[in-house]
């Protein structure tokens, strides 16, 4: 019972940012020795296919423009002497020696030739000169850049990365470099993990409880950064070891990039409220001596995110919202669909309201300096954001579907050799998708398509009508020698749900999937597919954890959220003819809440208590936290004199009976959750399970 309420919340886990896999570190020089060979047994190189369909990709786009490389090295003060950042738990949370390899000068025929441009550019390590005496950016130790504006007196810290330990090591990198400066304010640009998760790394609660330092945050910041990791956060942690790739070796034939950044580090993932909102769409505030003005952003790359216009140096700050590469309208890890045109619109007001930016710099990426410049790339994430909306939405009112829209639509032309403008976290393909589905949903037209049979039964009729496994493993032998990977992928597929222990198939569709995944642009893609194709042939790592909330995660969620997540953690199914309601009243915060299952449901209410219920639990939210974390449990907190119980205790017993914990290892191909590896033993990442969230995109 002790873990009772704590359940399977504790899979708010990191993500965008945290929790992934950890590369055992290497040397340099033992990275580059790596990169030279498949880290599977089973692996295979670049087929002659892949080869030629790079080389035309190579001819089609503009590497004669070298901008974006001249503007990547401009104003580095300092290289760090150190390639790793340990944890406080003892793990390296940050390694960029791991990707040494990329450094060789090398044209590695697995690695898209655009993506292979983007990682590189990655690569860039160091303290940045964004504007003298004024914008300093730390690149390379963590998915976020850590910027620093100099005030009067101290630093302001826009975005402090995903973890402590990463972001304490920008803030000493600085002070080494410039001279030691207190921080003075943070400000949170948006509620993804990688732009504040690191805070206690650069500021201690306790002056941001005082006042004494600012925490500057849009409208809304702490309930949107808690609540899209809570109700579907175990899947969304699963879904993100996928696009994320952490079984894969950091290779040429594995994890290269992650478009914005090169990974996400795994360190101490934290939360400190902000004690100043942003409520205005154009707000200006004074802070340290500095001019700024917010402009409020929602409804774009996340749910709240603000830009920053700083007047006197002619600066502008763009959040997430305008990098080096198309977002996700659709993140593979799972979240609710972006808004393309809002997000265009917003990037246009900007582009209005602030005509003479001479400097672009944000939270990814790499600035851009001088007006011609910085509006050239403003204009075309502008107009791919608004065409990708408009003409996605022409075709579907033409009645092209959620599964056609991706072999029609494409970008025009001109947007297409702006490197800018180029989908490396969000790929064309699922954000056109993504976008019929946010206006029309899932459903294409189609009846047959209205309720689908469960893929096994499904499969297992197709591979009957197509006489049998060994004759759709044949076709898609000669599919894949043919160079036809998709169609491969599409009969093998129903061979691996037929026959799970099919492990030919298994291989076959494993190597299909690496040939797709070697030819595609988007990291996110690309690592799905490697990391699917590896979990086909060698299965799921037995043993994988679930990740910890927090402390400071658990303290910002509330109460009506944990509530709401244990109705999703109960099994509902063992629960017929269950009937209670239990009363939970926090005195320290104010609140109350009636909880009552019925029908096999468990529902609640903020601001009443039923005069008629069969239990009343008075505890303090402070004190139900380390319960929430599973540290204690009622009967802990009831012998410590800090809760309080009166009435039948039965509906706890039978709540806890039903409650499931989740674990962020469930199979997509079925027969792979902890399987065997199959057919030889291969030393995938390290897994490091840390606190923290889900949502680093």
């Amino acid at each position: 019972m002790k873990a009772l309420f704590a359940t399977s919340l504790l899979v708010l886990a990191a993500g965008s940012s945290s929790a992934w896999g950890q590369q055992p570190p290497e040397s340099g020089h033992a990275a580059a020795q790596a990169a030279l060979t498949h880290f599977h047994p089973e692996g295979k190189p670049p087929s002659r296919f892949t080869v030629e369909l790079r080389n035309g990709v190579r001819k089609a786009l503009p590497f004669e423009d070298k901008r974006d490389f001249e503007e990547n090295k401009k104003g580095l003060i300092a290289v760090p002497p150190f390639k790793q950042i340990m944890a406080d738990a003892g793990n390296v949370a940050w390694d960029m020696d791991s990707y040494s390899w990329l450094l060789q000068d090398t044209d590695f025929e697995s690695i898209h030739p655009s993506l292979q441009r983007q990682a590189i550019l990655n690569m860039a390590y160091g303290l940045y000169e964004v504007l003298p005496d004024r914008i300093y950016q730390v690149r390379g130790f963590d998915l976020a850049n850590v910027t620093f504006i100099k005030g009067n007196t101290g630093w302001i810290v826009f975005d402090p990365a995903t973890a402590a330990e990463t972001a304490r090591a920008a803030l000493k990198f600085i002070n080494q470099e410039l001279g030691e400066r207190p921080v003075v304010a943070v400000v949170y640009s948006h509620s993804h993990v990688d732009h504040f998760g690191g805070v206690h790394g650069v500021v201690s609660e306790a002056d941001v409880q005082s006042g004494k330092v600012k925490v500057i945050a849009p409208e809304n910041f702490l309930h949107e950064a808690i609540s899209e990791n809570v109700f579907a956060g175990n899947a969304m942690t699963r879904r993100s070891r996928i696009q994320y790739g952490i079984l894969l070796q950091r290779s040429p034939f594995g994890h290269v990039d992650q478009s914005i950044g090169k990974n996400v580090a795994a360190g101490s993932v934290g939360l400190i409220a902000p004690n100043v909102s942003i409520t205005r769409d154009f707000e200006p505030m004074t802070v340290d001596g500095v001019r700024m003005v917010f402009q409020n952003v929602p409804d774009t790359e996340a749910p709240v995110q603000m830009h920053t216009w700083f007047p006197d140096w002619k600066a502008f700050w763009a959040g997430e919202n305008v990098t080096a590469t198309i977002h996700n309208i659709y993140t593979l890890r799972g979240a609710p669909v972006r808004n393309s045109l809002n997000w265009s619109k917003q990037i246009n007001a900007a582009i209005y309201h602030f005509p003479d930016m001479e400097v672009l710099f944000a939270s990814h990426s790499w600035p851009r300096w001088g007006n011609a410049r910085v509006m050239e790339v403003l204009r075309a994430q502008r107009d791919l954001y608004a065409n990708m909306n408009n003409q996605v939405l022409h075709f579907a009112n033409q009645g092209v579907t959620i599964n056609e829209i991706h072999n029609i639509y494409h970008s025009p032309p001109s947007l297409q050799r702006q490197w800018a403008a180029r989908s490396y976290h969000g790929s064309e393909a699922n954000n056109s998708r993504a976008i019929i589905n946010r206006f029309l949903g899932y459903y294409d037209g189609n009846p047959v398509n209205l309720e689908p049979l469960p893929q096994p039964v499904s499969a297992r009729l197709y591979v009957e009508m197509m006489g049998g496994s060994a004759r759709i493993i044949a076709k898609g032998r000669e599919l894949i020698d043919q160079g036809k990977y998709l169609e491969a992928g599409e009969i093998l597929n129903k061979v691996v749900f037929a026959e799970p222990q099919n492990q030919r198939a298994r291989n076959l569709l494993a190597e299909a999937f690496e040939q797709l995944g070697y030819q595609r642009e988007s990291p996110s893609v690309r690592n799905s597919y490697l990391n699917m194709a590896y979990e086909l042939r060698s299965g799921i790592p037995a043993g994988v954890a679930p990740a910890s909330a927090s402390a400071d995660v658990i303290r910002a969620m509330a109460t009506d959220q944990w509530l709401d997540f244990l109705g999703i953690s109960m099994d509902s199914r063992k629960a017929d003819g269950m009937r209670f309601t239990i009363n939970l009243v926090t005195p320290d915060n104010g609140e109350k809440y009636a909880i009552e299952m019925s029908n096999a449901t468990l529902t609640n209410i903020k601001g009443f208590a039923n005069p008629k219920a069969d239990l009343t639990i008075t505890v303090n939210r402070s004190d139900l936290n380390d319960l929430m974390m599973g540290l204690k449990s009622f009967a802990d907190l009831e012998k410590q004199g800090l809760a309080r119980f009166s009435g039948n205790r039965k509906p706890i017993e039978q709540l806890g009976g039903i409650l499931v914990q989740f674990t962020p290892d469930f199979a997509v191909f079925p027969g792979t959750r902890n399987a065997q590896p199959t057919p030889a033993t291969t030393k995938p990442f390290q897994m490091v399970i840390q606190p923290g969230m889900t949502n680093a995109d």
